[in-house]
């Protein structure tokens, strides 16, 4: 798998979808998606790969391939857009949340959908963008 196109994801109906190429034909790249759930794991596409089963030509054509799936299958009603506040440094996905005045954050590396987040919390959206952006900065300074 090729990593996590978290710069096209689409929220959608309390969903995350996240495209990324799944392989290539004809030198012609195959994109299937994988899904985060606003609800976590009480719903069972949460972190699936595919659950539609079917695979797209584009990067468009596998978000509406993904929506019709949700569609069909929605377990839940979504009351706001939880991924409203989503970032892309580094090819990392940071999910920004605010709750009674208090702000989380969600981290997903390039590659898995494996939540890395620090249990932390922030007065701001600003701090807390700074303070990932300074551990990835420095994460990336180690590696060279």
């Amino acid at each position: 798998m090729s990593r996590l196109l978290y710069e096209h994801s689409l929220s959608y109906k309390g969903y995350l979808i996240i495209p990324f190429v799944f392989g290539k034909a004809d030198n012609y790249d195959i994109y299937s998606y994988k899904l985060l759930s606003e609800i976590g794991y009480q719903s069972r596409f949460h972190k699936t790969e595919n659950p539609a089963e079917i695979y797209g030509s584009s990067i468009s054509n596998i978000l509406e391939i993904a929506k019709e799936h949700i569609d069909k299958n929605l377990e839940f009603t979504s009351e706001g857009d939880y991924f409203q506040y989503r970032y892309v440094y580094r090819n990392n996905l940071i999910v920004v949340y605010q709750e009674n005045g208090k702000y989380f954050y969600d981290h997903y590396p390039p590659d898995s959908l494996n939540n890395i987040a620090a249990p932390k919390i922030f007065t701001s959206e600003f701090e807390c963008l700074n303070w990932i952006k300074q551990g990835l900065d420095g994460l990336n300074v180690r590696r060279r």
